[in-house]
């Protein structure tokens, strides 16, 4: 087997009708969305129809549906402006958000001189609700929560539901990196009142370099980049058509084929896992990533019966052999630090082994997963030196 692409929690390949629709775009409607003529109007006119439809997957009003260049600045944009205009002094995160969130957070304690709190987590690596209740019961400052949906790394599932109940009850605004789980579950902010939400489409087969930012209206939110007034006055900069047109495409397509395409990829993960524990005795799996109730069913984090000294191949090895997963956030790829996540949950020896993410989408088949746990098999024999 040639290549085998289990690293869809770093990004996806783009559907091909996302494609067309893009080529679509490029080809015919190629007016700045600003200009006032047909060819303006003609791709403003594409961008508004998208910002509805994409509303009202969510539940939300178009207005609240801002694009962004992808995650990333919509998580900077609704830390940073949340502090600068809406007179936020606590904000309070987890040390294992993304690190669009955390590094925000860390540098907004720095710059604007507010106080970072962190939730404690329990062994599973799941926020304290009881402790996030006590520090918004602290002090009456203005807070922001900031919590993701679904951990890019382990695979845990927060409870937004009880932690949107616990932010409104405390008058505190409530901030969720959804970016793993938007295209993957079934979304209605008026179900889970969320004040702010990130969303990237290559998450889902879309286009890389686009995603948006939910902000819910009346918050008194402003612009993080300043000019022109594209973006509702929110973000200015000429819009990509074809990126915010893909990004549609994408969408719409994900929550069409979404029962479909789930059933096919838990079965896929539900495989993985029993295949990995009756291959390699001593398989150990992060986080809640092997529970199909509270973890997402798109990755599994798994953690190998190797010392550090005998995985430090592991993942040359497993390229070399065709196969793509991570050992965390694509993002901190070129760090050589351990991951910030597992530091979190895993004692100081087993930290010291090998872990990989493994994430899953509808291209995937068993026969690759039979490929790559024989892979794992063949290299951890290899290591301790007998038959496991």
């Amino acid at each position: 087997m040639e290549k085998v692409y289990l690293d869809n929690a770093a990004t996806t390949c783009i559907r091909e009708e996302v494609i067309a629709s893009m080529c679509e775009a490029l080809e015919g409607c190629y007016g700045n969305p600003s200009s006032t003529h047909s060819f303006g109007r003609s791709a403003k006119t594409g961008i508004e129809k998208a910002r509805k439809t994409i509303a009202a997957r969510l539940g939300a009003r178009p207005g609240e549906i801002i694009f962004t260049s992808g995650g990333t600045e919509a998580d900077n944009m609704i830390l940073r402006c949340a502090v600068r205009d809406l007179g936020v002094r606590t904000l309070i995160t987890t040390r294992i958000e993304h690190h669009a969130v955390l590094h925000t957070a860390q540098a907004l304690a720095g710059e604007s001189g507010i106080r970072l709190e962190y939730v404690p987590l329990d062994a599973d690596g799941n926020p304290r609700l009881e402790a996030l209740e006590k520090l918004l019961q602290a002090d009456d400052s203005r807070k922001l929560v900031s919590l993701m949906h679904v951990n890019n790394e382990i695979g845990n599932l927060t409870d937004l539901q009880a932690v949107s109940a616990i932010c409104r009850q405390h008058g505190a605004l409530f901030h969720s990196d959804t970016v793993q789980s938007i295209g993957h579950f079934p979304w209605d902010v008026q179900q889970t009142p969320v004040d702010f939400a990130t969303a990237a489409a290559h998450k889902f087969h879309g286009p890389k370099g686009v995603g948006f930012a939910y902000i819910r209206k009346d918050t008194g939110l402003g612009p993080l980049i300043l000019g022109g007034s594209q973006e509702r006055g929110y973000r200015a900069g000429t819009e990509a058509y074809h990126n915010i047109l893909g990004l549609e495409t994408a969408l719409e397509a994900a929550y069409a084929n979404l029962e479909q395409e789930r059933e096919h990829i838990v079965g896929l993960k539900k495989y993985f896992i029993d295949k990995l524990r009756d291959s390699i005795p001593g398989v150990a799996f992060n986080g809640l990533s092997a529970d199909p109730e509270r973890s997402t069913y798109t990755l599994v984090n798994v953690r190998l019966p190797l010392s550090e000294e005998q995985g430090q191949l592991l993942l040359f090895h497993l390229d070399l052999k065709g196969i793509a997963c991570s050992k965390g956030s694509a993002c901190q790829s070129g760090s050589t630090g351990a991951s910030h996540v597992l530091a979190e949950i895993l004692p100081e020896e087993e930290m010291a082994k090998p872990s990989l993410r493994f994430s899953f989408s509808h291209y995937n088949g068993r026969e690759e997963l039979d490929y790559t746990v024989g892979v794992l098999k063949e290299f951890v024999e290899s290591q301790v030196g007998k038959a496991v």
